[in-house]
């Protein structure tokens, strides 16, 4: 998801950004708690509506953004690595580098979010309590903050993944079943339960108290949890699968090379009709380069194809994401995804072992998944279908 954000910084190597969607909800949540404050407050001015409903609207998502950086801080303690963290429409999200090794873990990094939430509402019911009258701005940010964040706390500990009370509920079912698969199965089940039950409870919102607004916004909570829940059963068969396989178990060694001074005509000619690849390594001397695809070769204009060469147009090694021939597999699907790239080069000290491809790469798990008795369901068609080369 950060690939799709606005970076904003970066917390103890954690890229923190906010999604494209984020903008949306922050101008309406400010548009809500404007028309609130006007109403409670016909005697403020406009301008006060407005600084008040945009500073409580900012504060809100700095609770959530630290509710999400409990659950990092805590991970991080645990040794397990952080990604990202990102806000968007439905909240904020953190990217852990890898699921926890324990029950125990699971738990404490699931807990810390609530208990973050629960911490903000309590201060923020100080902050409103002592504001009392005498500073009604602070008292009317204080309360709605103190209230919300309290909702976020109780809602985030509902059972259903991945929310983190169902993070929670497989920490539990883990530690008594002592199995990982069935625990996420379990809570990812229970998960898309409460996503049906709050799309139909949204329907009824509209349909029988007339409120359609508030109606369809947890309709689309339950759309994103049932579908999140459903991913994340998802992911699991994926890691299933490839679990135990490294890059250089299903890397490809017999990658073609060209030179970086070759021009981009005799490439087209001499090698992509030729041949039909659409994608070639650069190197010199067994000592990569970079890389060139057609579609970098589109790129440039037919009647320079001439004039230029193929070091022109290819991406450089510094940004080729090369992995490891020891990477687990898994670490460069994700990788893959998240740097949105279809071809990954296996190195070693600077020297080209091979290469992954993503087209090879889903090969490779679609008969990992039928051999161990699973059908590659149809969301996995997320991996695919991205092929820009």
């Amino acid at each position: 998801m950060i690939g799709q954000s606005v970076r904003l910084t970066t917390i103890r190597g954690i890229e923190v950004g906010v999604h494209y969607t984020w903008f949306i909800i922050f101008v309406l949540i400010t548009f809500s708690l404007t028309t609130r404050f006007a109403s409670e407050h016909p005697h403020w001015t406009m301008v006060e509506h407005y600084a008040l409903g945009i500073s409580t609207s900012l504060l809100f998502f700095v609770s959530i953004f630290l509710h999400e950086l409990a659950h990092s801080f805590v991970a991080l303690a645990k040794g397990i690595p952080v990604r990202s963290i990102t806000l968007f429409a439905f909240g904020g999200v953190a990217q852990l580098g890898r699921e926890p090794d324990r029950p125990l873990t699971e738990f404490q990094i699931a807990i810390a979010g609530p208990i973050a939430s629960g911490l903000l509402a309590l201060g923020f019911w100080i902050v409103a309590a002592l504001a009392g009258s005498q500073f009604e701005h602070l008292s009317a940010l204080g309360g709605w903050l103190s209230s919300i964040n309290l909702m976020l706390a109780l809602f985030n500990l509902v059972p259903g993944f991945p929310l983190d009370g169902g993070r929670i509920l497989r920490a539990v079912i883990w530690h008594v079943t002592k199995n990982f698969s069935k625990a996420t199965r379990i809570a990812a089940r229970s998960g898309q339960i409460v996503g049906y039950g709050l799309i139909v409870g949204g329907i009824l919102a509209g349909l029988v108290i007339g409120n359609w607004f508030s109606g369809l916004w947890l309709a689309f909570i339950g759309w994103f949890l049932r579908n999140a829940a459903q991913e994340s059963v998802l992911q699991m068969s994926v890691k299933s699968a490839l679990g135990g396989l490294v890059a250089e178990d299903i890397m490809t060694e017999d990658c073609p090379i060209v030179s970086g001074q070759l021009s981009l005509a005799d490439l087209v000619q001499e090698h992509i009709l030729r041949t039909g690849r659409r994608c070639f390594l650069v190197a010199q001397n067994g000592r990569l380069e970079g890389l060139i695809t057609l579609h970098q070769v589109k790129a440039v204009p037919q009647e320079r194809w001439d004039d230029s060469v193929v070091a022109q147009a290819m991406t450089q090694i510094d940004r080729l994401h090369a992995v490891a021939p020891e990477t687990p597999v898994t670490d460069v699907l994700g990788l893959m995804e998240q740097r949105d790239v279809n071809q990954v080069p296996v190195t070693q000290n600077g020297r080209l072992l091979g290469m992954i491809t993503r087209d090879h790469l889903l090969r490779v798990l679609h008969a990992n998944l039928e051999a161990g008795g699973h059908k590659a369901t149809p969301p996995l068609q997320q991996f695919e279908g991205r092929n820009r080369t």
